[in-house]
């Protein structure tokens, strides 16, 4: 149900229940108690629960209402478990080689000086429409999709590991203004020389503001593609092939993303989506870096169609 293997939420067991007994623990002794901690009635929605349930919201973007009846407790259990796993797992970052984690665009940014290349690109979740009268109705208005969404920058390297996914910016915003504001622009001037990330031609001009980190396609001639010489329209359009060839594993990170339903279209409130997002990504690459070979070994092997006689 949650499209994760046994190995990895053993790992997120034994990773996050420490945090999430120890943040418990610090909320109780935060107020003033009559009762000393460890009294009172135990969780029967243990953190395993709390976990899974979580899981099965982000993987199919139920309600919490259906989330609740499936696993035979209350709604509100629900809405206060995934308030309370949320946020650790999107804490956690993306996965690379060596164990190291990659929570920030400095993180990604230091990572390039050993991998010196990577893919960028932004991709767009659906949310609510504001209600009507509120300041700031249109900014989640995208000019491309025609719609109300919020967009994340994300970037992975070469054969297609996500390195970083976050920066969650309105729907108006444009790709390269949203780089922009990330900071982006000058984490990579002070990168090592060789770093190329490659990117769409919604970025075309940070190439220059990057003193060429960010490889962008060259703009179609289309006003003058008539009078070219075949040749030149010919090798022009070889390079935007192969530009695009080269980038398409980051298109591919998006459409794994997308297969977590939440990502499809986001009902819950608008403050959250940064970090669902992020805590799919950590997820996603997770699920990256597992070896599937053993989930299909222990599997038993069918039993062999018998013949049908007549």
């Amino acid at each position: 149900m949650t499209g994760l293997s046994r190995q990895v939420i053993e790992c997120l067991v034994a990773e996050l229940a420490p945090r999430w007994q120890a943040r418990h623990r610090d909320r109780l002794t935060a107020r003033a108690r009559y009762r000393a901690i460890g009294g009172g009635a135990r969780h029967r929605f243990g953190f395993t629960d709390r976990l899974l349930a979580t899981l099965v919201h982000l993987r199919h973007g139920l309600t919490h209402d259906v989330v609740a009846a499936w696993f035979g407790v209350h709604r509100s259990t629900i809405t206060r478990s995934i308030n309370e796993v949320r946020p650790l797992l999107a804490e956690r970052g993306c996965r690379v080689n060596g164990g190291i984690r990659l929570r920030t665009l400095a993180d990604v940014v230091a990572h390039l000086g050993h991998h010196p290349r990577a893919l960028m690109d932004a991709t767009e979740v659906r949310v609510r429409r504001p209600i009507a009268g509120r300041p700031g109705r249109d900014r989640f208005v995208s000019g491309k999709a025609r719609l109300n969404t919020m967009k994340a920058l994300v970037i992975c390297d070469p054969v297609g590991k996500l390195l970083f996914c976050g920066e969650v910016r309105p729907g108006s915003m444009h790709d390269i203004t949203q780089a922009r504001t990330a900071g982006l622009v000058d984490l990579l001037l002070h990168t090592p020389l060789g770093v190329q990330v490659l990117a769409d031609a919604g970025y075309q001009g940070l190439g220059t503001d990057t003193n060429g980190v960010v490889i962008t396609p060259k703009p179609k001639p289309q006003k003058r593609r008539t009078s070219l010489p075949p040749s030149v329209i010919a090798a022009h359009d070889a390079a935007r092939k192969r530009h695009s060839s080269q980038r398409i594993r980051v298109e591919h990170v998006i459409g794994h993303l997308k297969n977590w339903r939440i990502l499809g279209r986001y009902h819950g409130r608008r403050e959250h989506p940064d970090a669902t997002i992020r805590a799919i990504a950590g997820l996603l690459s997770d699920h990256q870096h597992t070896n599937r070979n053993e989930n299909t070994l222990r599997r038993p092997r069918a039993l062999p169609a018998t013949p049908r006689t007549r």
